[in-house]
């Protein structure tokens, strides 16, 4: 399988998946908006039509592969990769007119992420990476950080309805505790994505969806870092804990939150 190939094709889908998410940005207040789960999780045409070019596009290309969309679903596939997509992770931010939003196309196989692009229209940010293929923003080499640690660097957080919100108090205190500086921006698959690129020290949330952190993950773990392994399989459509740092705080991170613990965090 030709990854190399495959990143150049899903870099190309993605920036012009951006392109169009941009113009629905900028014509934003015309949109018919849902909510989903609750009214914090909402949906647009925008994210729907997005989802559509990529899916169009992958399987006019891939015809073999899989693909999980976060608006459309699933398609089966016989090659042993799946294609991951969120259309616009940040829909929040995206429909409230702030650049916290991301397109992100992931894919992996049976071992975990193989293939990673996330573009930030508004930011002109583009980040690429495969397996064996190093992490590039905007074509340049970036890398997790190299001296920043918990206690003198910026952790993301995330979290949502699907865990106890006293619990998602106690995770922030005890990281305050330890000295830990933390920010939310927006986009849970962007903040991963500046993990990669050294801007962050780590990134974690309780239950993300692996359209969320898919591409992202590649990203960070060919640039250096860790990441705590998604389900896969029949598993890969269930929300789960989501994890990546740099090496170090990836481990005070499991230590001081139990984001792992599945039972611990379960409502």
């Amino acid at each position: 399988m030709d990854l190399t190939h495959r990143l150049t094709v899903a870099t190309d889908i993605a920036t012009r998946a951006g392109a169009l998410a941009l113009r629905y940005f900028h014509d934003r207040d015309t949109l018919h908006i849902e909510a989903k789960r609750t009214l914090q999780d909402m949906v647009s045409e925008a994210d729907r039509e997005v989802e559509t070019l990529i899916r169009d596009a992958l399987s006019a290309t891939f015809p073999d592969d899989a693909l999980l969309g976060e608006e459309h679903g699933v398609t089966p596939g016989t090659s042993g990769l799946t294609w991951v997509i969120d259309p616009i992770d940040g829909t929040a931010p995206f429909l409230a007119g702030l650049p916290g939003w991301c397109v992100s196309i992931g894919a992996c196989d049976a071992d975990g992420p193989v293939i990673g692009v996330i573009v930030a229209p508004v930011l002109n940010e583009t980040f690429t990476a495969a397996r064996g293929v190093p992490t590039r923003l905007n074509g340049e080499p970036v890398g997790v950080a190299s001296t920043l640690d918990l206690t003198t660097g910026l952790l993301g957080i995330g979290a949502n309805d699907r865990v106890a919100a006293a619990k998602v108090g106690v995770m922030l205190a005890d990281l305050m505790a330890a000295g830990a500086s933390w920010t939310r921006y927006g986009s849970g698959a962007l903040m991963l994505a500046w993990v990669a690129a050294g801007r962050l020290v780590g990134y974690l949330e309780p239950r993300m969806s692996a359209w969320d952190c898919m591409a992202a993950y590649c990203l960070i773990e060919q640039a250096g870092g860790q990441v705590l392994p998604f389900p896969l399989g029949d598993r890969i459509t269930q929300p789960a804990p989501v994890v990546g740092a740099r090496p170090g705080t990836y481990d005070e991170i499991l230590r001081l939150t139990r984001v792992d613990d599945l039972t611990y965090w379960a409502i």
